[in-house]
């Protein structure tokens, strides 16, 4: 296969996993069963996962996957998002879903939605991004709800899920750029209530990992260990439950501690509503054209 058709397959087994997480009922599983469930239709369906599934609950906005034997619970009354990143060899489709059994947050994840529908509905070869960023916000505020300005959408590359390049929720004077025929960009509105802050900091938990420099650090071990991390996953992110089958988990999570202080891998922290409010997020994976754009998730 070319490029174009990996990336095009990739869209459509994300695309599908995406609807299987849509119709399921989530109340009464735990996060881990959630998070290998999905994985494994990924697996079943002929892609590989291109970053452990994403499951974040209510004022948690991202960055949240399931540890090994999680114990959290999805409740009846819980905000769930689940993002997905299918890759073949290499090349990446991102989508996610929100999903609520609370008919009080219908109308923040239909927002969610319609922003990302109208931010689709303008992108094409050429498009300021800053236009992106313009409609995305206003179709949040016309529905009495606000944006995540400072979560955005990105650029997509082999191996790489955030390949350098911004796609606001927001609009922003400056630093904009036009997509460009052919490129690969993630486009995903995050969504809270009107008196949420709109803002999202760093939390403490942080179970996604990703590689960061390959230089030895003298501990024979650790070494070893980045070498086995690079071979499985090589700049893609990952996480501790992706490993213990091979690595006991005391060991695995002493190995990621020294790795980590050394800098040769990086830990994304949870990202959290600033006023501890409900965020709803919506993403499609789009390879904008002249006079249209293909949205390989749809």
């Amino acid at each position: 296969m070319d490029i174009f058709d990996n990336y095009i397959q990739a869209g459509k087994i994300a695309s599908q996993v995406r609807e299987y997480a849509r119709t399921q009922d989530h109340t009464g599983k735990s996060l881990s069963e959630i998070c290998n469930d999905i994985e494994g239709e990924i697996f079943k369906k002929g892609g590989q996962p291109a970053f452990p599934v994403n499951v974040s609950l209510n004022d948690i906005a991202a960055h949240y996957t399931a540890v090994p034997n999680d114990p959290i619970i999805v409740k009846n009354n819980d905000v769930l998002k689940i993002d997905v990143g299918v890759h073949i060899d290499g090349y990446i489709a991102d989508t996610a879903v929100t999903v609520s059994y609370d008919a009080k947050y219908q109308n923040l994840i239909d927002t969610a939605e319609r922003a990302l529908d109208e931010a689709i509905s303008i992108a094409r070869s050429n498009t300021r991004v800053s236009d992106i960023g313009r409609i995305i916000e206003k179709t949040i505020t016309k529905y009495g709800c606000k944006p995540i300005q400072n979560l955005s959408g990105h650029s997509l590359e082999r191996y790489t899920i955030h390949a350098g390049k911004s796609i606001p929720n927001i609009w922003t004077i400056g630093h904009s750029f036009n997509l460009s025929v052919n490129n690969v960009y993630a486009i995903e509105p995050f969504v809270t209530t009107k008196d949420g802050q709109g803002i999202v900091y760093e939390g403490k938990i942080k179970n996604i990992y990703g590689i960061g420099s390959r230089k030895r650090t003298k501990d024979q071990k650790a070494d070893d260990f980045l070498e086995y991390l690079w071979t499985k996953f090589k700049t893609l992110p990952f996480a501790l439950r992706w490993i213990v089958d091979e690595y006991e988990e005391k060991e695995a999570v002493s190995l990621l501690e020294i790795l980590v202080k050394k800098k040769n891998i990086h830990a994304y922290p949870i990202l959290v509503e600033g006023a501890n409010r409900i965020v709803v997020q919506a993403e499609h994976t789009i390879i904008p054209q002249e006079s249209n754009t293909i949205t390989i998730t749809k």
